[in-house]
Formats: structure tokens, sequence, C-alpha cells
């Protein structure tokens, strides 16, 4: 038997590409014939990793093909094509309205994304979310067959790798290092974390902001933030270091002492789990599946009124015992997205559904 996984592109270093490739670790430990077709092989990724998705023939009725959706792709409307079961991974599509004003290729990507969705309603056999939020999403979309929740599998041993040491350098000098890491994107609304810091600076005026994330394709709204941070008089103190390797995403979560969130659309959100790994306590809005990742733990708002964030980081970082228990809370939860655990979780699924439990 057949297990593979098919998606529009594979990535590197990106949630969904990690979460892609562990799973084919997993699927291969299970003792299937497994492997990963895509129509964009990152060519960072090594060689022989995946596969075109123009290769993926000869799928039997007993087969198991794992459709990976998270945006638009021409790739959605061929999976009739494909006369064997199938599971619908949903990472979640971004509504298009974050990018009507920015991108419109981004926009009419995200459109087709959700036009996907609901093609893919009656042809799909089962459905692993990775969120109890994106589970209500196709709920609300009429979605009727059996679906699970599992969370994105993430190994943990590649964060003990050594973050890069001239960037620790560089911003250890005293300030209060405020971190946000995300693809500067609309939707996860950096200018509301440029708002909440502008608001801590007036409390601590010795503290930065770093908003780690690629400004790839939303080079409009990056511009747009540069100049709202000048506009406010703190462009000097927000930090926007762009496309960088690992080892310095490492370093920015070493450095920070608060992991601050506004965004306003997640399926899942990574950063948030890895902010726990480091024991950085988490300041987020309530939205999407925020508080399905953060399970308790870390500091929720129920709004995004800057002058409140402020307060909130202010007394996150001022009352010891406030943050140690914020962080003890944090290492409480980051234990059910052990990559044991998650596994565990997959392997069930998967073999539930194979063994025709979850029809």
């Amino acid at each position: 038997m057949r297990v593979v996984q098919l998606l529009p592109t594979l990535s590197f270093g990106d949630a969904i590409g990690n979460d892609t490739i562990a799973l084919k670790g997993v699927i291969s430990e299970m003792g299937y014939d497994t492997d990963i077709y895509a129509e964009n092989i990152d060519k960072r990724l090594p060689e022989g990793i995946a596969q075109k998705a123009d290769k993926l023939r000869d799928l039997k009725k007993d087969d198991v093909l794992i459709y990976h959706k998270s945006t638009g792709t021409d790739l959605t409307f061929k999976i009739d094509n494909y006369k064997c079961r199938r599971i619908m991974v949903y990472h979640n599509v971004t509504p298009p309205e974050f990018f009507r004003p920015y991108n419109t290729a981004a926009t009419q990507l995200t459109e087709l994304g959700y036009k996907g969705v609901e093609y893919l309603r009656d042809k799909i056999d089962y459905v692993l979310a990775v969120s109890a939020y994106n589970r209500s999403e196709l709920v609300k979309m009429g979605y009727t067959c059996p679906m699970d929740i599992r969370p994105i599998l993430i190994k943990f041993d590649d964060y003990r790798q050594t973050p890069d040491e001239a960037t620790i350098k560089k911003y250890s000098d005293g300030k209060k290092n405020l971190v946000f890491v995300g693809r500067i994107a609309p939707n996860k609304k950096q200018e509301n974390v440029i708002r909440a810091f502008y608001c801590y600076k007036k409390l601590n005026p010795e503290s930065r902001l770093i908003l780690v994330g690629s400004s790839k394709g939303m080079e409009n709204y990056y511009e747009r933030l540069q100049k709202y941070a000048n506009a406010l008089g703190i462009g000097d103190d927000v930090i926007f270091p762009g496309h960088i390797k690992f080892s310095e995403i490492l370093a920015y979560y070493r450095l920070a002492d608060a992991f601050v969130c506004m965004s306003e659309h997640e399926g899942f959100c990574v950063p948030l789990v890895e902010a726990m790994f480091f024991d950085v306590p988490v300041i987020a809005y309530d939205t999407s599946a925020i508080s399905d990742t953060l399970g308790g733990s870390g500091v929720l708002l129920d709004n995004n009124d800057p002058v409140f964030a402020a307060a909130v980081i202010d007394r996150v970082l001022t009352d010891e015992k406030l943050r140690e228990s914020i962080i003890e809370g944090q290492r409480r939860r980051l234990e059910d997205f052990s990559y044991e655990r998650i596994k565990a979780t997959f392997e069930k699924e998967l073999t539930d559904f194979i063994n025709g439990k979850k029809a």
C-alpha cells in the first residue's frame, strides 16, 4: 500500500514544508511505501526529498493520498483524478480581505484557495485539521466527513542548534527585546505590534521591537510598516531583520524578553510554540487559532488596544513571579506538542483511517 503526500509547494524552512517532511519519516517508519509530490520543490531542500506532482500516477483504490491545503492552486481541482482514499490536512487559507490593499496576486491566490476548499467538500474522505479553529471553519463550510485534530509535527531538536553569536552580541545591550516572528503580512498585523510597542516604550524607553520575517511579496505592506514606525518616532528601535538564517532566528528567540503577537488570522501559529520552547512569555491577541495553540498558557488579550497591551507587557516584564508562572504554564503546554506525542496521534489517526474506523 502507498501512502503519499501532495501539496503545491514544498518550501524550505516553513511550517507546512517541515510538517510534510516530518510526516514522510513517520509514514515510512510505519512500513508504508511513501513519498512527497509537489508542483514546486525548493532547491535548498535535499535532493530526492520529493518528486514533481506530475509524476504521481497509478494510485490504487486502497492507497492513501494526503493532501495539504493552505493556499490557492489548480492542483486542488485535480484531486478527483486520483482514484484512491483521500485525506486532507487543513492548515487554513488566509482570507483574501487582508491582502486586497497590498497585493492583487495574493488576493487572487487566496480567493482561489477558498474556492478549492469548497470544491473539496464532497471529495475528501477524512480531514486532519491542525487546530480546532480550522475544523470549525470546515464545519461552517459544510464539511460532513470525519474530522480530527492533529497539530503540526515539530522537530524540536532543530531548535537546540547554536544560535548566531553576532546577533546575540549586537542586541545584548540591556534593552528589553520584544519579538514577533512571522512573515511580514497584513493578517499578522505587525502594525498593531508596533502600536503596542509605541505605548510600551513610554513605560520603558530602554526597549526595542524586533519583527522577524520575510517581506517577499508584501513589499507595499512592509514599506507602510516602516513609514508608520518612523512617523511614531520609534523607527530606530523597530528592527526588521528580513529573510535571515535559521541560526539568526534562534538568536532572536534567545534574546526575546517577550513574544508579542497581534495577528488576526492563524491556522496554528508555530512561532507561539517556538516561543514556549525558548521560555519566552507569550502575550497574544485572542483571534483565530491562537487560543487553541496556547491551550490556556501564555497571556491572551481580549482586545487589541495598544495601551492595554503595553500595560500587560510591562507587568509581565516587571513581575518576576508572574513571569515565572507564565513560563511554567507554557512548559506544561509544550509537552502537548512533543514530537513523540504528535507522532503517536498521527499514527493512530492514519491507522484507524486505513482500517476503516473513520468512515
